[in-house]
């Protein structure tokens, strides 16, 4: 089992890590995930997830999300295999936690070296907790 702190990690390269590991076999589990970076610029970052938001019919889809764990699992969804058994079994062996639960807390964390907001060199960024609030998440 890996447990990956996603804070101050940037969204894209934490699912694109964490979806490896869970096609490999191992059962992964994210937890701060309210505190994950989506990098580029607000305004049009915010209007793409709106836009997703208000796209389809609400009685069958396709369905977002507005928690902050359940916006890092569809992400992580869109770099698996998710329509064949593969990807699916990979798509259950994951788990995101908002804040930090008490079964986790005497688990060692995994920081993924590339993912840290801190190698950026420009700093336009937004919390995955802050686009949750504004599509209408409770947080």
């Amino acid at each position: 089992m890996v447990v990956i702190d996603a804070e101050n990690m940037i969204l894209g390269r934490l699912a694109g890590k964490a979806a490896k590991l869970a096609l490999l076999g191992q059962r992964v589990d994210i937890v701060n995930c309210e505190k994950a970076v989506v990098t580029g610029n607000k305004n049009q970052i915010l209007a793409k997830y709106k836009q997703r938001r208000a796209r389809g019919i609400p009685t069958s889809g396709p369905f977002y999300r507005r928690s902050p764990d359940r916006i890092v699992r569809r992400t992580i969804r869109g770099m698996l295999p998710h329509r064949r058994k593969r990807g699916k079994n990979a798509y259950k062996r994951i788990r995101c936690y908002t804040g930090l639960p008490e079964e986790l807390e005497k688990e060692k964390f995994t920081k993924i070296p590339n993912a840290d907001i801190s190698k950026l060199t420009k700093l336009k960024y937004i919390t995955v907790e802050q686009i949750s609030k504004s599509i209408g998440g409770k947080v």
